[in-house]
C-alpha cells in the first residue's frame, strides 16, 4: 500500500483567532479557526492542525469549546496542541474532538508524559512537537546543531533537537512536528538539514514545518529532508498557494499524494 504524503495547513490561534507572524512574534490576525478549517476541508487537506500557541506561555489549558467548534465542520483528522499537561487534559482535548494531541513544553518537563499518553490513548495520538533553533558549530564540532525551544519558542533548553527526536520515539511518540524557528514564518524554505538529520534518526513519520513558500519547499521537505508530511500556515491563509496546487506540484515530482475533491491531482 502506498504511503501518502500528507498536507497539512495548520491554524495557530490565540485569543480565539487564527494568527500568523514570524518567528512566533509580530502576529497577525488571520482568521477565524472554525471557518478557516472548514475552508481547509473542503479544499482537499488530509489534515487540520490547530496549535493554542498561548497555552503553554499563560500556564493555561486548551481552549476546548474551540477544538469542538472546530472539530465539528471537518472531515480530516484533527491535531490539537498547547496546553496539555497530563493524561486527563489529553483526555478531555480528544473527546472534544481531535484525532491527535502535540505536546512540546509539557513533554520537555516531563518525558513520562509521553508514555503515559501513549499507553493510555495509543502512539498514533500522540504528536511530539520539537522546536528547534539552529546553534552555531563549537570549536570542536563543524556539524550543524540544533537547540530545543519551548514556551512558543521563548525559552531555550540546551537539549539537542536530534536527541530529544530519538528519545521521544522511543518514549511513544507516534509521530514528530518539526518547526525549525529560524525559518517560522519567512518563506525561507524549511531548514531541510534539520529534517533529514530527525529522520534519519528515528522511524516513526517526521511533519515538516517552519518556512515554506510554495509547493517547491515541500517537495525539498519530502525528497530532501525525509519528510512524510508538510504543515504550512500563511501560504494557504492568504492563498499564496492551493492546497490542490501543491498536491499538483508534489505529484508531477513523483510525491505520492491524495487527491482532492475536485479531482484536480492525478
Amino acid at each position: 500500500m502506498t504511503v501518502r504524503c500528507r498536507v497539512i495547513p495548520c491554524l495557530d490561534v490565540t485569543g480565539g483567532r487564527v494568527v500568523k507572524g514570524t518567528r512566533f512574534v509580530d502576529l497577525v490576525d488571520e482568521g477565524d479557526p472554525s471557518a478557516l478549517a472548514a475552508r481547509y476541508d473542503r479544499e482537499g487537506a488530509d489534515e487540520v492542525a490547530l496549535l493554542d500557541i498561548g497555552a503553554a506561555p499563560e500556564g493555561r489549558g486548551t481552549m476546548l469549546a474551540l477544538v469542538r467548534r472546530t472539530s465539528r465542520r471537518l472531515t480530516v483528522p484533527l491535531t490539537v496542541g498547547g496546553g496539555v499537561r497530563s493524561v486527563s487534559e489529553m483526555r478531555a482535548v480528544l473527546r472534544a474532538g481531535a484525532d491527535k494531541v502535540t505536546m512540546n513544553t509539557a513533554a520537555i518537563g516531563d518525558p513520562a508524559l509521553v508514555t503515559a499518553c501513549a499507553t493510555r490513548f495509543g502512539r498514533q495520538a500522540v504528536v511530539v512537537a520539537i522546536d528547534a533553533r539552529r546553534r552555531p558549530p563549537g570549536a570542536h564540532d563543524a556539524s550543524p546543531g540544533w537547540e530545543v525551544v519551548v514556551r512558543g519558542g521563548r525559552d531555550a533548553t540546551g537539549i539537542d533537537a536530534v536527541a530529544w527526536a530519538r528519545r521521544a520515539a522511543d518514549l511513544g511518540a507516534g509521530e514528530l512536528l518539526v518547526t525549525s524557528i529560524d525559518r517560522d514564518g519567512t518563506r525561507a524554505g524549511y531548514d531541510v538539514a534539520l529534517l533529514l538529520a530527525i529522520s534519519s534518526a528515528v522511524s516513526v513519520p517526521v511533519i515538516a514545518s517552519g518556512g515554506a513558500a510554495g509547493a517547491i519547499d515541500f517537495i525539498s521537505a519530502v525528497i530532501d529532508g525525509g519528510a512524510d508530511a508538510v504543515l504550512a500556515a500563511s501560504i494557504f491563509h492568504r492563498r499564496l498557494v492551493s492546497i490542490a496546487e501543491a498536491k499538483a506540484v508534489m505529484a508531477a515530482a513523483g510525491i505520492p499524494v491524495r487527491q482532492t475533491a475536485t479531482g484536480e491531482v492525478p
